[in-house]
């Protein structure tokens, strides 16, 4: 009795394996989820930070710690960045408020378009920052500096235009 039912399921799925829709569910089914993603020699790694840039940066510490009770750092100038940072940690992220240091701070530009402040941009860390910025370079997405910088923490960072992150400034960041 097996045997009959197998030469049968045999005979029809012989039958029908030239249409393209056993085919294609078959073929479908058959793949692992990435194939066809080419592998990368970096791997993005978890919201290290989300940055606002902030018109008062006094204010803006003093509602994260005094109101919402979050525990924020002192505020910390880093000139070759243009800016004041002071970061609010939330547990499994942080925030990172940004106030201009400078005149030439892009910051002090983005207050300029933005009076009430807001969300400037959001922070990824990455196994690999060399190997990231050189395989973002070959597949032409525009950085902003033409080799990381170091960044807040003290590791190096690396900017994404805007243009090439729909819309989002995207920084980031070596674990």
């Amino acid at each position: 009795m097996a045997a009959s039912i197998l030469k049968i399921a045999v005979t029809c799925l012989s039958r029908y394996s030239s249409h393209s829709f056993l085919a294609v569910r078959t073929f479908s089914s058959c793949l692992p989820i990435r194939q066809g993603v080419p592998p990368t020699l970096w791997k993005l790694g978890r919201l290290n930070h989300v940055a606002v840039a902030v018109p008062d940066l006094e204010k803006a510490t003093a509602l994260y710690r005094d109101v919402f009770g979050a525990q924020v750092s002192a505020a910390v100038p880093l000139p070759e960045h243009g800016v004041y940072t002071v970061f609010v940690e939330l547990g499994n992220t942080k925030l990172e408020l940004l106030y201009p240091l400078g005149e030439k701070s892009p910051i002090a530009g983005f207050l300029q378009k933005n009076k009430a402040g807001g969300m400037h941009h959001v922070c990824i860390e990455v196994d690999d920052i060399n190997a990231a910025v050189a395989d973002l370079k070959a597949k032409n997405i525009r950085l902003l500096s033409p080799e990381p910088r170091i960044g807040a923490h003290g590791k190096p960072v690396m900017f994404i235009h805007p243009k090439d992150c729909d819309g989002v400034l995207v920084e980031i960041e070596q674990t």
